[in-house]
């Protein structure tokens, strides 16, 4: 097969696991810096140039788009599937993952534990929003932030308030979710790969950062999931219909609570800590479904 790997950085460590991965198993393998293409639209001719070629179809895609080149990202995503290229993830579900608010809504209707969480503007009372999320203290969360970055735990009610008046200022759209103290500076990343989890880990804040992100100076060991665990991650991937994908989740008294279906999450962590080979998975899969018939979207958001 011919297999494009769509990133910015080919020493990535995921990207370069997943080509050796693909070239050992007797594919032909290109990495595209998708930042560096463009396209052009014509009726019935999609067509995607990169270093001043056109590029000839490839029967597989792997986005891996990063956060700020979501919308441009996306748009190349497109024009291979509008080519008919398979994809392991599809630009319309990459774009609802980056969108914390639709990604809450969808999966809430799907039944999906979640934080409870409050979206607003200004017309809103600020105390009640507070309440609404549990009361202090609470977290507030940028719409679109990623990383663990703007993500602010504001300890008090006249803390939550200041915070989320500096949002309103600044024109921010933001959320404001309850706080769970069992879960603070920990939470689990579960890979999950064709509808299986297929590695996970507990990510540990260093110091006494409640964020756990590895991006924030976290650490991740390998850790054992409960079927409700499993069974959670699963059922997120398949709402946000992101057959390959990195769940986030928090313990709770109340089980495990989603924080983020991750559209291009990084196999580096949980290969080295959990000694699982994520990369061969990941290609297995491509190799099993890239001529298959395309699946329709069925999420409706």
């Amino acid at each position: 097969m011919r297999i494009a790997i769509l990133s910015k950085g080919s020493l990535n460590y995921t990207t370069k696991r997943l080509r050796e991965v693909a070239e050992a198993r007797g594919h032909e393998v290109i990495v595209v810096n998708y930042a560096k293409c463009y396209m052009t639209m014509e009726r019935s001719k999609p067509i995607i140039y990169y270093k001043g070629k056109a590029l000839e179809k490839f029967d597989a895609i792997i986005p891996r788009i990063a956060q700020s080149y979501t919308k441009y990202g996306t748009a190349v995503v497109r024009q291979f599937e509008m080519q008919g290229s398979f994809s392991t993830a599809s630009s319309i579900a990459i774009n609802r993952s980056r969108d914390k608010l639709r990604s809450y809504q969808i999966m809430a209707r799907q039944d999906v534990n979640i934080p409870k969480t409050v979206f607003a503007r200004e017309t809103a009372d600020l105390d009640e929003v507070v309440e609404l999320a549990g009361g202090a203290p609470v977290i507030i969360k940028v719409a679109r932030g990623t990383h663990g970055n703007g993500v602010v735990l504001a300890e008090t009610r006249k803390a939550a308030k200041a915070v989320m008046q500096a949002f309103y200022v600044e024109g921010v759209n933001f959320m404001v979710q309850e706080f769970v103290a069992e879960s603070a500076g920990t939470d689990i990343r579960a890979l999950v790969v064709g509808g299986r989890v297929v590695a996970s880990i507990e990510r540990v804040s260093l110091d006494d950062d409640f964020r756990s992100n590895t991006h924030q100076g976290g650490v991740g060991k390998a850790v054992k999931l409960t079927p409700e665990e499993e069974k959670t991650a699963i059922k997120a991937a398949k709402a946000m219909n992101l057959p390959v994908c990195g769940v986030d989740m928090m313990r709770s008294k109340n089980g495990p609570k989603v924080l983020e279906v991750n559209s291009s999450a990084s196999i580096k962590t949980p290969e080295l800590v959990t000694k699982r080979d994520v990369a061969t998975i990941i290609i297995e899969y491509v190799e099993r479904n890239a001529k298959a018939k395309p699946r329709k979207d069925k999420v409706g958001a």
